[in-house]
């Protein structure tokens, strides 16, 4: 069995983990397939991506009862497993948007919060497990949970793995939206059509300056809104597209 699928839905990539008797837990077969939906994510023609789950589950996190490979003496196997998933959705200049139809636990939850945005099927759940086995946060959870609900909302959390309906993770902040289940991916979906449609390349280009301004000083962030403008002003189709609300405006002036 294939453990993640990808289909193309037109400019949009729908990644689905799909290892639905385990709740979609990450084993080493997963974690390959997963690299090669990076991969295809990576293809200009892919414009947004979708991440969700097949059957019942988002994703267990790490796979408890699979074969794992011994780690070094003083080493983790974090390097090798988790992170190169985590900088891979970072990097794709493109939205990334986690469709979460059921529970997203441990380093499924932090595949989750890696995502730009997620959208939770009223079934959902979000659990933080790793305290309950003796670990702190793996696959970058500790970087984004804090950015999301605030340092001591994440550590509480964290610490106490408290299970959180979606309703809960909706009043958080964790999620964006909560849509029934039945209408999960195809409501993701056209949010991330709808993106795809934006003229230019200014989708991308808000996402890298987002995560610019979350990790450096104003000033910095001032001189990377300058660049990335530059890039996004000489864009094609954004011409094209200034002149089309310029005509609805009736004259309106822009300053650009």
């Amino acid at each position: 069995m294939t453990t993640v699928l990808t289909e193309r839905d037109g400019a949009v990539l729908i990644v689905t983990l799909n290892r639905p008797e385990k709740l979609n837990a990450l084993d080493a077969d997963t974690l390959y397939a997963l690299a090669d939906a990076w991969h295809e994510a990576a293809d200009p023609e892919v414009e947004a991506v979708v991440v969700t789950g097949n059957g019942r589950g988002f994703c267990a996190g790490a796979d408890l009862r699979a074969a794992q490979a011994p780690a070094r003496p003083g080493s983790s196997g974090l390097r090798h497993t988790y992170h190169p998933h985590v900088l891979a959705m970072a990097a794709l200049e493109k939205p990334v948007i986690a469709a979460v139809n059921g529970p997203a636990a441990g380093a499924g939850l932090s595949l989750a919060a890696a995502a730009d945005l997620r959208i939770a099927a009223d079934t959902a759940t979000f659990v933080p497990a790793f305290t309950a086995v003796g670990l702190v946060p793996d696959a970058g959870g500790a970087y984004f949970l804090p950015r999301l609900l605030g340092y001591a909302r994440a550590y509480q959390w964290l610490v106490t793995g408290r299970p959180l309906t979606a309703a809960q993770a909706l009043d958080w902040g964790l999620v964006s939206e909560v849509v029934p289940a039945d209408d999960l991916l195809p409501h993701t979906l056209r949010l991330a059509h709808q993106m795809t449609e934006t003229p230019g390349v200014a989708v991308g280009l808000t996402k890298r300056l987002l995560d610019y301004g979350l990790n450096h000083g104003l000033a910095e962030l001032l001189d990377e809104e300058a660049r990335l403008q530059a890039l996004a002003v000489a864009a094609p189709g954004r011409q094209q597209a200034r002149a089309q609300v310029v005509r609805r405006l009736s004259g309106t002036e822009e300053d650009q």
